[in-house]
């Protein structure tokens, strides 16, 4: 006889739904009352668990930065543009899967004390694995880099990490954020972030970026 499985901890489900309706609509858009009435449960059951919506925030951002610093640890491991290009895509998978961060992070930097100190940290984190994939590519023979231009770049790299998906939403404010963009979306923020490289990476390797940008544009 198959055992039932346990149903989800209601704080679980709470957190899912919330980081939906985040995604969505914008955080600042989502109330604790819309939060509860789409989990069909009581502001007070909400409340037990999360008793302010920073509480939320916070839990959500855990998960992110959690996720984020495991991602990073992959950096030194590039070699070549293939893996420089897995890496890219994988790092803007787990922003879009937690994008209302970075859709509305000034606003919610301005309310949130703690992300404002914990956000600092990350781009110090994106920094220096950034600083890591250019040693690694440098390493792998792909990549040809005066030690001056490491900082800038990587640093370049950071902002077009933090605020590519701003620059979609600018793009196509209607439809930008939607699933159903997520692919093209992933592919043109990991295709721009290497294409600073373009002038320093070997031609043969700048002949295999063009490639693989080519062969996702056309799946």
């Amino acid at each position: 006889m198959a055992t039932k499985k346990p149903p989800r901890r209601t704080a679980e489900r709470i957190l899912e739904v919330t980081l939906d309706l985040f995604n969505r609509f914008g955080e600042p858009n989502v109330s604790t009352t819309l939060i509860s009435a789409e989990l069909n449960i009581s502001p007070g059951n909400l409340y037990y668990h999360y008793p302010a919506k920073d509480e939320l925030i916070n839990a959500l951002f855990n998960r992110y930065e959690q996720e984020l610093g495991a991602l990073l640890g992959a950096a030194d491991n590039v070699r070549n543009v293939e893996d420089a290009w897995l890496f890219f895509h994988m790092l803007y998978e787990l922003i879009w899967k937690h994008r209302f961060l970075y859709r509305d992070l000034n606003d919610l930097l301005s309310k949130n004390r703690r992300l404002e100190t914990h956000f600092q940290t990350v781009l110090g984190q994106k920094g220096q694995a950034m600083r890591q994939v250019l040693s690694g590519l440098q390493r792998g023979g792909v990549l040809k880099m005066d030690s001056r231009e490491q900082a800038p770049t990587a640093n370049s790299m950071v902002v077009l990490l933090s605020y590519w998906l701003s620059f979609e939403y600018v793009r196509d404010p209607r439809n930008a954020l939607e699933p159903s963009q997520a692919g093209v979306a992933l592919m043109r923020g990991a295709f721009h972030v290497l294409s600073l490289l373009l002038p320093y990476l070997e031609p043969a390797s700048k002949d295999h970026l063009f490639a693989l940008a080519n062969q996702y544009q056309q799946a």
